[in-house]
């Protein structure tokens, strides 16, 4: 097994670093999905906020510039780690309808009470050190003042146009973007400075409310003015195992972050040579996708059996092909850490589009599947959203990545690669990867062990490196009680400190 005897050894000297390396602070160190959301938190950090408030302003700017894949309009899952090294995790996920429908569809039903601005609530209200107002002002600049539109963006609003019709946001400034365009979202900054101003619960009982109410109403949902006052967000103790010299925490049920904790003592099970170590790493991951539909178990599911050939593949499908998310990762120089990501679901959601607010809504009751995650009233579906926090003795950083199914494999094959293979943090973020879906084997060019894949009968379908399907890592932490970040090469995420 190897180890890391110091953080030298975790975080290595930066300079000249082919992967990309981690930078580190006296006050605080993010990694986000976007540079915009990057440079947001530390300006918040600079007004006195935390880790905390270093976060909520990167969701909140992703919110603006990358709609496809969060916004006020979806959930978010976070875990902090405060300086005493005690860690709580904010489900601030919402909620199906209390009225049921007979099944969801690709319109209103598919809809659960948005919990992101909950969330913001929550975490500002337990580990902020600034006022919401203070924490979203870079958001609300940005989407006055105007910026211009990504490329992901771009390609995801042509892919769903035929949706966003259907949803009613031909009157969004999104909706005929071009490239490089700068698109300004008055209503949006409006939405957001009344949420600074009158705190989370305006965004659920007050008129705004009731247009996310209507607008799910007319697109055949049964959401309840009702059920938008009642919601709040889940605050708990996180699910943990230790491993390998490291103490592994994941976002508690609904997540199916208990996932990787499966796939983690799974691999402790095997006898495994250096040559088998991937291959079953694969096998592991489509053997506990096989209990999916039972994450409310909890802990409990480490104690199933998880069976691997490592012969050959087996014929599991295991994960499912789809994809979104965004991730922020921040840690402060008062030893808060905190590990999050944020989600609309599909693109756009439902793309069913409140213009009162600026927004379009989730479609996470399409994470409904099969009994006990049956579609029922007034529950949480499985959530994708699986962020993580890992503590090694001597240092403590949080990793998170979108890619819905992908997310577990990813955290895997990082996970492995610090504990086993005995890489440094920003060479395991930045080396190729796999990623198994619908039976297939996605690996990303560049991957050492491609043709033993193909040997032991995976469907191995070479993919080009970067990918979107192979995520795109946030981290965050302290190392000798600094803060630190680093990010992948992946997609635009950015890491910064100061």
């Amino acid at each position: 097994m190897a180890s890391h005897n110091s953080n030298l050894d975790l975080i290595p000297d930066a300079y000249s670093s082919r992967a990309r390396p981690a930078v580190f602070g006296q006050r605080v160190a993010v990694s986000a999905a976007h540079p915009l959301a990057a440079a947001a938190a530390l300006e918040v950090v600079a007004q006195g906020g935390g880790a905390a408030d270093a976060t909520i302003a990167a969701q909140a700017v992703i919110s603006v510039v990358a709609p496809e894949a969060g916004g006020l309009g979806g959930d978010a899952f976070f875990l902090v780690r405060k300086g005493n090294g005690d860690i709580t995790a904010i489900n601030a996920a919402g909620r199906s309808a209390s009225a049921c429908c007979s099944a969801v569809a690709d319109d209103g039903t598919s809809v659960t009470v948005p919990g992101v601005v909950a969330g913001w609530g929550e975490l500002s209200a337990r580990f902020g050190n600034v006022p919401l107002g203070t924490a979203l002002a870079p958001a609300i600049r940005i989407a006055q003042a105007g910026f211009m539109v990504r490329p992901e963006t771009l390609r995801a609003l042509a892919a769903q146009k035929p949706r966003l019709v259907r949803g009613g946001a031909q009157q969004w400034p999104f909706f005929d973007a071009r490239p490089s365009e700068t698109v300004h979202l008055p209503l949006l900054a409006k939405t957001l400075a009344a949420v600074g101003r009158f705190g989370a619960d305006w965004f659920y009982e007050g008129s705004l409310g009731n247009s996310i109410v209507d607008a799910v109403v007319q697109h055949g949902g049964v959401l309840s003015q009702s059920d938008m006052a009642k919601h709040a967000s889940v605050v708990t103790e996180p699910l943990s195992l230790s491993w390998r010299g490291l103490r592994i925490h994941v976002q508690p049920p609904m997540s199916q972050g208990v996932l990787l904790l499966m796939a983690l003592a799974g691999f402790d099970q095997l006898e495994l040579s250096s040559l088998e170590r991937d291959h079953a790493a694969i096998e592991l991951a489509k053997a506990t996708f096989a209990f999916r539909d039972e994450v409310s178990q909890g802990d409990a599911l480490l104690a199933k059996p998880l069976t691997v050939n490592l012969d050959r593949a087996s014929e599991r499908t295991g994960p499912r092909s789809y994809l979104h998310t965004a991730g922020v990762a921040a840690a402060d120089g008062d030893g808060v850490i905190v590990s999050s990501l944020i989600s609309v679901f599909d693109d756009f959601g439902s793309a069913i589009y409140v213009r009162d607010g600026d927004f379009v809504l989730n479609n996470r009751a399409a994470g409904f599947t099969n009994a006990p995650n049956d579609y029922r009233s007034g529950v949480l579906p499985i959530h994708t959203l699986a962020p993580i926090l890992v503590d090694t003795g001597s240092a403590c950083f949080a990793l998170a990545t979108p890619g819905a199914d992908g997310q577990v494999q990813t955290l895997l094959q990082i996970l492995i690669g610090l504990a086993v293979e005995g890489l440094d943090l920003p060479s395991a973020i930045d080396r190729a990867r796999w990623r198994c879906e619908d039976g297939r084997l996605l690996v990303e060019a560049g991957y050492p062990a491609a043709e033993q894949f193909a040997a032991r009968k995976h469907q191995v379908i070479h993919v080009a490196a970067g990918d979107t399907r192979f995520g795109a890592v946030v981290c965050a932490g302290l190392a000798e009680n600094r803060p630190f970040a680093c990010s992948d090469w992946r997609r635009e995420t950015w890491s910064l400190a100061g």
